[in-house]
């Protein structure tokens, strides 16, 4: 997977992206990392990369030219991905960053000030993506945001198979809670299930308290996965009664035990 990011703070991205997981997945060739300097491409003494908007209003707005000859360095293939970071955009998600992991190579265009001019967004942009209803500075933060995310599904980036498969918003739940050692801390005990080495029992309980944290916490998220699970639903309710029977049984047996 390569990134190309379209910025005026180079270094911001570079110095976060640099450290970690990420970091570690650029030295083994895993991911790939270029940042554009927009103000490189700027046609004045000044190297100027804003101007007052048409029709007036406060702010800067970032001028078409610099961005766009930024985006013709890289000379990409066509269809590529490429991604402007803006609070008017589609909300970014689990599934989205599973959609952006498919590709090999996505751009990014960073905006500061007021934005960036209408006509170089039209002309090369494929997503307008939102980290969330509100506004930040500058577009580095989201767009290290949806790397980072999009980063995590790419093979061998975890450096375990299996480390993002039980994750939050894996099919729309909440992640179960998590426990290590020690099994008793300040009076607070790991739940006796997950010290029971009955692995078919252990993810049972992480699926309940996956539903049950979800239908608290994200009643939003919780609707789209029972719209989507009703063996879930079928399968409990038939536990539910086979469960009432035993029991009934059971204390039909005591009863008549003790009328002996």
């Amino acid at each position: 997977m390569k990134f190309d990011v379209l910025t005026l703070f180079p270094e911001q991205i570079s110095s976060f992206f640099s450290e970690s997981i990420t970091g570690r997945a650029l030295k083994d060739g895993l991911l790939q990392l270029n940042t554009v300097n927009i103000r490189d491409f700027s046609k004045d003494r000044h190297n100027s990369v804003d101007d007052y908007t048409y029709g007036g209003g406060a702010g800067m707005l970032m001028m078409p030219g610099p961005v766009y000859d930024a985006f013709e360095s890289l000379k990409v293939r066509p269809g590529t991905r490429v991604v402007y970071t803006t609070p008017v955009g589609r909300v970014f998600d689990q599934s989205y960053a599973e959609e952006l992991a498919k590709e090999d190579e996505i751009v990014f265009i960073c905006g500061h000030y007021e934005g960036i001019d209408e006509r170089v967004i039209d002309k090369i942009v494929t997503d307008r993506i939102s980290i969330g209803d509100y506004v930040l500075t500058g577009g580095e933060l989201p767009a290290l945001v949806i790397m980072d995310s999009v980063s995590r599904l790419v093979p061998g980036v975890l450096g375990n198979g299996e480390s993002g498969a039980d994750e939050s918003f894996q099919d729309h739940l909440l992640e179960y809670p998590q426990y290590t050692r020690p099994d008793k801390w300040l009076d607070m005990e790991v739940p006796e299930i997950l010290l029971s080495g009955d692995h078919a029992a252990v993810d049972e309980w992480r699926l309940e308290e996956s539903i049950r944290i979800t239908r608290k916490l994200r009643p939003d998220l919780y609707e789209k996965w029972a719209a989507s699970h009703e063996e879930y639903f079928i399968k409990k309710e038939k536990k539910a009664r086979k469960e009432a029977e035993k029991e009934r049984k059971r204390l039909k047996k005591l009863a008549n035990t003790e009328n002996l």
